[in-house]
């Protein structure tokens, strides 16, 4: 009898870099082909070697018939044998011996044991063209009861249910923990060195700037930060630069007048600086009548700005209140030195405010919370969404429930160096998320446009803006070749469900256990277009790379040196014009050790330890045609990068936040 002819594959099997991924675990493997043929049952175990440890890769050799067809699906399943039988499985690859030809079936999930699990090439389809739909259900299940929408503040944002077990998938690689950890420790070391080495009081700038040594380098903005230029390009290009808005009248809270205003107008009129575009304003009333830490008090200021003959954006007027009261002057660039001074510190301080609890803690890490979870408990590991948006998740739930729960505990370090303190931050947040609307804060040029300082022509330097649309608009670029190339037809958006479910979730008010996201598209309460798909897609990825990126990594180059950004001020609000002196700025300073936590913490969150966007920690898509997008927006951003360098090379203030090879994928610190 003639033997019978055969071929080989080789299968790769590798095992994901999570906690706890390996498994003693007996394994076995099937392949399948397009004309219903199987291999035989392979067990996956090579002799002398602990197979399927974490983060390692096992080879197999898988013998078939000489007319097995192209494989197109594979079939494996564990058992429970074992100390250690969790199995975090990250792809399969089916290799054609003696070719090249590589075939991929991305998991990435937790096998569980004595489940069969059949993925098919690419791993990557609509609920409706599933042809495991029962475990697709399944598995949605569990994840469901895995992922539970939890309310830790009343009416607060959407959170994963419990911060101290956190699902398997949200953890922290041993690599990133420790790398946060060596930090932390560096950083307390040289606080413990500074400590000895400086005054209990600083009784003068130059007695605070000896703080500087170790790993706490001088921060920039201690050469210039008395400037009113320096005022105004913080709210172009500082940690909160979404709220400067062009001023088309003066409100009528607002005291000011034409008189008051004429020396700093270069020879116009009020009026006429208002038609000429020429006047901005920041009005931080979400700030009015919060409740404050230990009854410490918080501004809700409103600031002018004139964009002069040489460009540059100034203050010329800062009311720190909004209301009608005997004292609550307007301040300007012709007050005392010093009182014009407070006046600016005590507007960051409500500014640094709003940047921590709403621009930063909000709209990044807690809002994108919400939306992570309501991702996991919607939208299957095999569906195209969920592959696109998961890159953007890495360590969020993880960072927030460990980071933050440290930051934001009851005298905590928000109550110690924030004049707002946790509670007070609380409902800030809560008050903000009544407002933010993805269709406008979401959709970055939206955003600008409403604002209306999406024009060069009327705000020639604002590099926030500039970047964060570019990048933008080559996130969109990229979603939309990746959305259009699975929902090629209309129809596909209504039909799918789990898309529909997503949606539905997102948009449910938080009273009623939803994400309570306010100006999702749609008609009718549902998905109607591919191109609402897309916006919405583009806004998760881009809040979690763009807005997490300009909020955060600027924090010690603006905290650092505190009465350049003060979290919290220590002496009581100026509410009167009389002259100040240096003493007087110096009293609003905390103390050496709250200087030094304020410093200790800022540069660790400034911290940058995950990949640049675009380069993915782990591949999800393996379609060519996913493949091609993902290369296409690497190349898209790398040109973006080239153009912020050479910028940034005669700029006076250079701009760094958001070149692409600084932003990260994730918000992961």
């Amino acid at each position: 009898m003639a033997e019978q002819r055969t071929q080989k594959y080789e299968v790769h099997v590798v095992t994901g870099d999570r906690f706890g991924a390996g498994t003693d675990a007996n394994v076995w493997l099937v392949l399948h082909d397009g004309q219903g043929q199987k291999s035989s049952v392979v067990k996956l175990n090579s002799l002398w070697t602990n197979d399927h440890e974490r983060n390692t890769t096992g080879k197999y050799v898988v013998t078939v018939a000489e007319d097995f067809g192209e494989v197109i699906k594979v079939e494996f399943w564990r058992d429970s044998y074992g100390f250690g039988d969790d199995w975090f499985l990250d792809r399969i690859e089916v290799h054609k011996l003696p070719t090249e030809e590589v075939h991929y079936y991305p998991v990435h999930r937790w096998v569980v044991a004595n489940v069969h699990y059949v993925i098919h090439e690419f791993d990557c389809t609509l609920p409706e063209d599933d042809h495991n739909i029962k475990q697709r259900q399944t598995e949605l299940e569990r994840i469901r009861d895995e992922y539970r929408i939890h309310y830790h503040v009343p009416g607060g944002p959407a959170q994963v249910g419990t911060s101290w077990k956190l699902p398997s998938d949200e953890k922290f690689s041993d690599d990133y923990k420790w790398d946060i950890i060596k930090n932390k420790g560096s950083l307390l070391v040289a606080i413990n060195l500074i400590n000895l080495a400086t005054k209990d009081k600083w009784e003068s700038f130059e007695d605070l700037e000896t703080v500087y040594r170790w790993n706490l380098e001088k921060p920039e903005c201690i050469k210039y930060w008395t400037e009113d230029k320096w005022f105004g390009l913080q709210r172009l290009q500082g940690a909160n630069p979404i709220l400067i808005t062009l001023c088309t009248e003066i409100p009528s809270k607002f005291k000011v007048d034409s008189e008051m205003l004429q020396p700093f107008l270069e020879g116009l009129t009020l009026e006429e600086a208002l038609v000429a575009k020429r006047l901005f304003i920041v009005d931080h009333e979400l700030l009015s009548n919060i409740n404050c830490k230990d009854a410490r008090m918080l501004t809700a200021p409103i600031a002018l700005f004139f964009l002069n003959e040489k460009k540059d954006l100034m203050p010329i007027a800062i009311q720190l209140f909004q209301d009608e009261r005997p004292k609550n002057p307007v301040f300007l660039p012709s007050d005392p030195k010093y009182t014009w001074l407070l006046a600016k510190i005590i507007f960051n301080n409500a500014d640094a405010t709003y940047h921590q609890s709403c621009t930063h803690l909000g709209f990044t890490h807690l809002l994108m919370e919400g939306v992570v979870v309501c991702t996991h408990r919607n939208l299957s590991p095999s569906h195209p969404l969920f592959k696109l948006m998961a890159p953007h998740f890495l360590y969020l739930l993880a960072i927030n429930a460990r980071g933050l729960d440290k930051l934001l505990s009851v005298n905590g370090w928000v109550d110690q160096t924030m004049t707002v303190g946790r509670c007070g931050m609380f409902e800030l947040i809560k008050r903000s998320f009544e407002k933010w609307r993805l269709d406008i804060n979401g959709i970055i040029p939206n955003d600008f446009q409403v604002r209306k300082v999406d024009d060069p022509n009327v705000l020639p330097y604002y590099p926030y803006r500039d970047d964060s649309t570019a990048i933008f608009t080559a996130i969109r670029n990229y979603v939309t070749k990746v959305v259009k190339f699975y929902y090629d037809e209309p129809q596909k958006v209504t039909n799918d469900t789990e898309l529909q479910h997503w949606r539905e979730e997102l948009v449910l008010s938080r009273n009623e256990g939803g994400v309570g996201l306010l100006g999702v598209p749609g008609e009718s309460g549902k998905f109607t277009t591919v191109d609402q798909v897309i916006d919405v897609v583009s806004v998760v990825i881009s809040t979690c790379s763009i807005g997490h990126a300009a909020a955060n990594f600027q924090q010690y180059s603006e905290y650092g040196f505190p009465p350049n950004y003060p979290g919290i001020v220590c002496d009581e609000i100026i509410q009167d014009k009389r002259p100040r002196t240096l003493q007087d700025v110096l009293r609003t300073l905390p103390d050496k050790e709250t200087t030094l936590d304020i410093m200790v913490i800022t540069k660790l969150l400034s911290a940058r330890g995950t990949k640049s966007l675009g380069d993915f920690e782990v591949q999800y898509l393996y379609h060519p045609v996913c493949v091609r997008a993902a290369q296409e927006f690497r190349a898209e951003l790398k040109a973006i990068s080239k153009n912020i360098q050479q910028r940034n090379k005669t700029a006076d203030f250079p701009y760094s936040w958001l070149d692409p090879e600084i932003v990260p994928n994730s918000i992961s610190i």
